[in-house]
């Protein structure tokens, strides 16, 4: 890997960490914001995806869509179908969360889930890439 491709991996690992971390922030002290915290895990999920597609030099176009990323990234990783399971849960945060005409109510459980969605997606794509934290 590049220099230059080095960084830009690093880059979309650190804006997802803060999403990830955002999400745990939010949910440890405002647990009511759900929209909020499904949102960044999403977002988390997202970018750790779009990391190892650039550390595989896969071009990807602008996507919130978890599965086609996930469809990408299988061309040079193998995927397996609990992965794929994982994503659909995060996958309607994209969009159906962002605007005030929808509004979604999900359990203290939903989220813990989101976030171990999201940290074991974390560790996937980091072990993908084979980097050594």
């Amino acid at each position: 890997m590049s220099g230059k491709t080095k960084q830009i991996v690093y880059a979309w690992i650190e804006k997802a960490d803060h999403d990830l971390g955002s999400a745990k922030l939010v949910f440890l002290h405002i647990p009511d914001y759900f929209d909020t915290i499904a949102f960044h895990c999403q977002q988390a999920v997202e970018k750790y995806i779009k990391a190892s597609l650039v550390y595989f030099e896969i071009k990807f176009p602008k996507t919130h869509d978890l599965i086609y990323l996930l469809e990408l990234l299988s061309g040079k990783v193998e995927i397996v179908q609990k992965l794929y399971e994982k994503a659909i849960v995060l996958d309607r945060f994209s969009i159906e969360v962002r605007y005030p005409d929808k509004t979604i109510h999900l359990t203290n459980e939903e989220l813990t889930n989101a976030i171990e969605i999201a940290e074991e997606f974390r560790g996937f794509c980091v072990t993908v890439m084979g980097i050594k934290e």
